[in-house]
């Protein structure tokens, strides 16, 4: 009897886990709090996001980087330290290739693939995708092919016409008609050519973007890590702030964090987030 009294005083002396509850991270802003749900898909990049939320790190750091129907880019802590980040510090990338960059994906930033071509990620900075919707041709067709396509084929005088349609958009600056231009060409391109320019994608996807919106171009490069799953909104007010050098907002723009601890099974009833098996 002694013996078991003194295994159960250990066993509730141990922390509890908490395995039926998970955290969401609310990111306030001056436009209003933006929820997060952190993935349990990537454990690396969920622990220290919420160990730095923890430690207040994020506290006063800005939206430094913002572009409209692309991303809002913040939590740069060593600029509000004066401090730089290592090598060392960073994290080593986990991307998931089912993860899609669709509005409102929480993805870590990180250096380009010259001197970073193992994708680690930055270990503070993250963007929330603000994106646009695309159409299905645009995810489909090979844009740059295409581009490349109509640039030989105009260069044969049997396509002034074709050339000179291109030419008074160009002069109007109208690159959004440019573009739906080019794609009513691209039989044209790929008959003369002999050439394919469709590119494979799954339907999910084409589903996503053309309804939520996105940044497709992103996939597989950066590591996903969590979404929103309160306050699009907010987004939507911190991407269309005016912006100078940089894309940074000619106003600085502030946030700070604090988490709170939610039961798995109510995050999963409202927000549609199936936990990975054990």
């Amino acid at each position: 009897m002694k013996q078991l009294v003194i295994i159960i005083w250990i066993l509730m002396a141990l922390p509890s886990c908490n395995s039926d509850k998970d955290i969401l991270v609310n990111i306030n802003t001056q436009f209003g709090t933006i929820k997060v749900l952190l993935y349990d898909e990537t454990p690396l990049h969920k622990k220290n996001f919420i160990e730095l939320v923890k430690e207040g790190k994020y506290d006063s750091t800005q939206w430094h980087r913002v572009i409209k129907n692309f991303m809002v880019q913040g939590g740069n802590v060593y600029e509000k330290e004066g401090t730089q980040e290592s090598e060392e510090d960073r994290i080593p990338a986990e991307i998931i290739d089912d993860f899609m960059h669709t509005k409102g994906s929480l993805a870590a930033a990180r250096q380009p693939d010259n001197i970073n071509p193992t994708k680690m990620s930055s270990a503070s900075q993250f963007y929330i995708v603000h994106g646009k919707i695309f159409s299905e041709e645009e995810l489909t067709i090979d844009q740059y092919a295409l581009n490349q396509g109509l640039s030989e084929l105009m260069r044969d005088s049997s396509y002034d016409t074709i050339a000179q349609q291109f030419i008074n958009l160009q002069r109007e600056n109208k690159n959004k008609e440019m573009n739906q231009l080019a794609l009513r060409y691209v039989d044209l391109v790929e008959s003369v050519q002999g050439i394919s320019l469709r590119k494979d994608i799954s339907q999910d996807r084409i589903g996503a973007y053309t309804t939520l919106g996105g940044a497709p171009h992103l996939d597989n490069e950066y590591t996903i890590f969590g979404r929103v799953v309160v306050g699009l909104e907010v987004v939507d007010q911190i991407a269309s702030v005016s912006v100078g050098r940089a894309n940074r907002p000619i106003e600085d723009l502030f946030m700070t964090m604090n988490i709170e601890e939610i039961p798995k099974k109510q995050i999963t009833e409202q927000y549609g987030y199936i936990y990975p098996e054990e």
